[in-house]
Parts: structure tokens; C-alpha cells; sequence
């Protein structure tokens, strides 16, 4: 394996953790709030509706412009670095640690979190949502060309589409190659799913240091990538 192609397989896989992790650790901690998953907020809104029983839904109303905002700054932050020639990636990537430090710190000050409203839970929610809406822009502008990370609906389809047809004999040279892209990502996701579970329920928001440390590598590791001769410094 070439070094851009074990690069790509590393990032890939580094953020379809930490997207499964922030998402799990999210959906536990804030009464069912789901912090990179639009769709599944959604689900639940109209649930709550339906069933007066159902916990308050301000948290996941909210939720939605959250990541709406997240994805707008993270646009207009990276059209503007790259105007400046700059490092879109490690910029960036900074930007989302930045709200993912802000969802931990909140996330810690409204422990015991009790309320769905209380101030703290509110905070911690939006700026988790808004760092998933920066990953999500990320995903589109600057890394088009791996797997997605943060949904892997359209991952695990693809997977399964290239094993029965390489199962089948009917695999072409690109079978293997674009299996394994997907299929990364995949395990990498379930894996973050799990360790959230168990960190949150050992160390609370705490637990967030993980993905925390994460993006710290991804950012250390591109800013150590040499600029192309022409560009600017960034």
C-alpha cells in the first residue's frame, strides 16, 4: 500500500470513529439526541409529538439549525482559507475540536444532567451538533474522495453490492479496491459506537477526551504535510 493510500484508509477511519463515538456518546447523555444523524432527530421529533408522554423536544428542535450552522460556518471558514492558498484540512479540523471542547466542557458542568433544558444540557447538545455539522461539511468539501463517515448507510449497501459480486464472479479490477475503502470505515464506525457506550458510562462527558485526542493527530499530522510550492502560507 502506498503512503496517500494508507493516509486515506488512517483518516477514514480515525473519523468514522470518532463521528460513531460523539453520536453514541450524544444520543445517551442527552435523552436520545443525535448529534451527526439529522435523519434520526427527525424520527424522534415526530415521535415526541405524536406521544404527549415523550420527553421535551426543544433540545432536538434546536439541534437542527445547530448543525445547519455548523456546516455554514464550516463552508464560508474553508472558502476562505482557500482563497489564502492555506490548509483547509488542519484549519478546519481545528474548528471542529474547538465546538467538540466546548460540547465536553459543557457536557462535564451540567453533570448530573438531569433535565433536557437545564442550560448546561442545552449548550453541551448544540455545540456537539454544531462540531457534526463542521465534520459533515469536511466530509463533502475536502475529503469527497473517502468513504463517508458519518453515515454508513450508503457504506454498508456498497459493501454488500461488491462481496456478492465478487461472490458471483462478476467483480470488476475496481471491486476490491472500492470494498475495502467502504468496509473501513464500516468497522471503525461500530467500534467508536462501542467505546462510547463504555466511556460514558465509566468517566461521563469525560469520555469525549477520545475523539478529543483524535482530531489533535489529524490536525498535528496535516499540518505536518508539506503546502504545494505555490501556495501561501496558511
Amino acid at each position: 500500500m502506498n503512503a496517500a493510500a494508507q493516509r486515506n484508509r488512517l483518516q477514514s477511519s480515525a473519523l468514522a470513529f470518532l463521528a460513531a463515538y460523539v453520536d453514541t456518546l450524544g444520543f445517551i447523555a442527552l435523552f436520545g439526541l443525535f448529534t451527526a444523524h439529522v435523519t434520526g432527530n427527525f424520527i424522534l421529533i415526530g415521535a415526541a409529538l405524536a406521544d404527549s408522554s415523550q420527553m421535551s423536544i426543544l433540545l432536538k428542535f434546536l439541534a437542527f439549525p445547530a448543525f445547519i450552522l455548523g456546516v455554514a460556518a464550516a463552508r464560508l471558514f474553508i472558502a476562505a482559507i482557500q482563497r489564502r492558498q492555506g490548509r483547509a484540512l488542519g484549519w478546519s479540523l481545528l474548528l471542529q475540536l474547538v465546538l467538540l471542547l466546548g460540547f465536553m466542557v459543557c457536557g462535564v458542568a451540567a453533570a448530573p444532567v438531569q433535565s433536557p433544558t437545564a442550560g448546561w444540557v442545552m449548550a453541551a447538545g448544540l455545540l456537539g451538533t454544531a462540531s457534526m455539522g463542521v465534520h459533515s461539511a469536511i466530509s463533502r468539501l475536502l475529503l469527497a474522495h473517502l468513504a463517508p463517515t458519518s453515515l454508513m448507510t450508503g457504506n454498508v449497501t456498497q459493501v454488500v453490492i461488491d462481496v456478492v459480486d465478487m461472490l458471483r464472479g462478476a467483480a470488476d479490477a475496481g471491486t476490491t479496491e472500492r470494498c475495502v475503502k467502504f468496509v473501513w470505515p464500516v468497522l471503525s464506525f461500530g467500534v467508536g459506537a462501542i467505546a462510547a457506550a463504555f466511556a460514558y458510562h465509566a468517566i461521563g462527558f469525560a469520555g469525549l477526551i477520545a475523539p478529543v485526542l483524535i482530531l489533535v493527530a489529524l490536525i498535528v499530522a496535516e499540518f505536518r504535510q508539506p503546502l504545494p510550492a505555490d501556495s501561501a502560507r496558511g
